[in-house]
This record gives C-alpha cells, structure tokens and sequence, in this order.
C-alpha cells in the first residue's frame, strides 16, 4: 500500500520544503488542495521544486473554472512534471460553488461527467487541430478553429474524483482513473459503503478493478502524547462536522448527534466549543491520531481495501505551529 502525502506550508518557500522532504522520505506523491490556496499553483512549483514524486491536485474544484481552462492547467501541469502530474477533481458542496465562486452546480453527477469527457477531450486532442464537439447540459463544448502548438507530455493524464455519497462514489467507478477519499474516513467506511459503490460503478461501465486506483485520505496526528494528538485532531472533525452535507457520514459511524451539536456551537461562533462537543472517540473512528505504534497499526485496517492512503496534518481550528509540528512528524515517522 502506498503512501502519499497532502504537504502544508505557511509559504510557498515552507510548502516546497515540504514536498521535498516527502520526495526524500518515499512518499509516492503529494497532493495539493484548493480551499486556502489554489490547488494548482502550488503544484507547479512543487513540479519544479521536485524530480520522481508524483505531483497531484486532491482536489482542484471541478465547477469554478472552465473544463477547457482546467485542461489547459493539466497540460501545463504534466508538462512541467515531465508527466508526474494527476488532476484530481471534486464537486464540492452547492453553498462553496455558489456564493464563493458564483458558479453553476446543477446536478453534480452529470456536471461531473461531463466535465470530465471535456477534459479527457482537450488533453487527448487540443494539439491535433481539429474540431472537438461535445454536447453537453451543462459543459457543451465547440471547439474550432484552435491548434495547442505543441506537443503534449501525455495526451492521457490520469483524472481522480474525490466522492463521498453514494452517487458520486458509483461515477467515479465507471468514468475516473482514480478514486480520493475524505480526509475523514475509516476503514469500515471504505469497507461497507464505498467500495461496493466503487465496485458498481466499475460493472456499469464494463471496467476491469485494475482500471481504477483507490487511495484513502486521513488527517495524521502523531505525538508522544495520545491525548493532545486526538485534541488537535479534534479541530478538523469539528470543522467538517459543522457542514450538514456530512451528516450521513457522521450518523453511519454513529456519532449524528455530537454532530448536531457541533453545529449548533458553530453557529454560535464557538470555536472551542465545537472542539469540546468532539469527544476522543469520534476522533479515534474518523481519524489517524496518536502515538507513532498506534497510527502505525491503525494504517494496517486499510491493507487489501486500498491501494494507497494519503495523509496530511491537521489544518482547521489549530494554530499554525500545531500544524507544523505534526507536518514534521508524519515526515519522520511515517516516511516508506
């Protein structure tokens, strides 16, 4: 099972020092995000500032941009790679699309899809200068007229989806490359309610299960002390407990309730509260958390369900220096 990495910087100087250092300790790639900062800007840098790591967007919001714009990035992207690069894409949720980007998100599947045949669509044939027609309700494309004068590093570059619901989880078996999970997610999550989505999704589409990676996401806290490393784990639970949208993925390990009243401190503007309302048992079941033996046990639950697990430090309702801290941590204890 590989292990990735998600790296943190409060620079860009700090987030490639970062992608190095797991280049240097194995990791097989890193992944950038895009919420605080772009996803890929700091993959071009990381592009440049490393040789053999896979460089990968978990995930570049697939609505806020063009399909044509996103595949002109990828070019660009696996081109500076020397084709490391894979784009990763996710919906995201309607509000974030809505009133932050004042982008149209309509049915998210069939969004999706269609986003992705335009991409797929660019990359394989934006050099060639021919016509490229797709219709679409959402992304329609009628490209003519337009020659990318030079050669592609790939005219295939692997595209993930990142799903969590049901549906979404069944598209991404029958159209994606690759799957990306929730930095919140256990092994039974996996085990009970995504992989036969996955695996449903793969027959819809005639597809073999070799044809799609599956890589698993989970905030990693690691610290001498147990307990202050559930307490800052604490936070991102918290963070994502307050969107509704995962209410279902609270309630199926069984905690809908602490999840109710997480929001109900959120809305207070309680940030602390939030954290208190998020006991050390949730953490446990929804996150990488404690001493270096613990988190190195708990990474073998995912062994035979996934074909790589990527990991990343604590990033809402913790100080910057708690981030850091853990960021080196994980490089130093969980390093292939």
């Amino acid at each position: 099972m590989r292990l990735s990495y998600g790296p943190w910087g409060e620079t860009i100087d700090e987030l490639m020092s970062a992608s190095v250092a797991a280049e240097d300790g194995g990791f097989s790639d890193i992944w950038f995000a895009e919420l605080h900062r772009s996803a890929f800007v700091p993959a071009a840098a990381a592009a440049h500032a490393t040789a053999r790591i896979g460089v990968g967007t978990a995930i570049a919001l697939a609505f806020v941009r063009s399909p044509m714009a996103t595949a002109l990035s990828a070019l660009d992207l696996d081109e500076a790679s020397r084709g490391r690069f894979t784009l990763g894409l996710g919906s995201g949720v309607q509000r974030l699309n809505e009133n932050w980007h004042n982008a149209r998100f309509g049915k998210a599947a069939r969004h999706l899809r269609e986003t992705v045949a335009v991409i797929r669509a660019v990359v394989a044939g934006a050099h060639l200068g021919q016509a490229i027609e797709l219709d679409g309700e959402y992304e329609p494309l009628r490209l003519r007229g337009y020659q990318r004068p030079f050669p592609p590093a790939r005219t295939e570059i692997p595209i993930y989806l990142a799903a969590v619901g049901d549906v979404m989880t069944r598209l991404t078996g029958e159209i994606a490359d690759g799957w990306l999970g929730h930095e919140l997610g256990s092994a039974a999550y996996l085990r009970e309610r995504l992989l036969p989505n996955l695996e449903e999704g793969l027959k819809r589409g005639g597809r073999d299960p070799s044809d799609l990676q599956v890589i698993a996401s989970a905030c990693c806290v690691i610290d001498d002390d147990a307990r202050q490393a559930k307490r800052w784990a604490a936070g991102l639970v918290a963070f994502y407990a307050s969107v509704r949208t995962y209410q279902p993925f609270f309630a199926f390990h069984g905690f809908e309730q602490h999840a109710v009243a997480i929001q109900e401190r959120f809305r207070a503007g309680d940030d602390q509260g939030m954290i208190d309302a998020c006991p050390d048992e949730m953490v446990d079941a929804l996150t990488l958390a404690g001493t270096p033996g613990e988190v190195r046990a708990r990474l073998s639950a995912y062994e035979g369900l996934a074909d790589g697990i990527k990991l990343s430090p604590p990033t809402h309702l913790v100080p910057p220096d708690v981030t850091r801290h853990c960021q080196a941590q994980i490089l130093q204890h969980l390093s292939p």
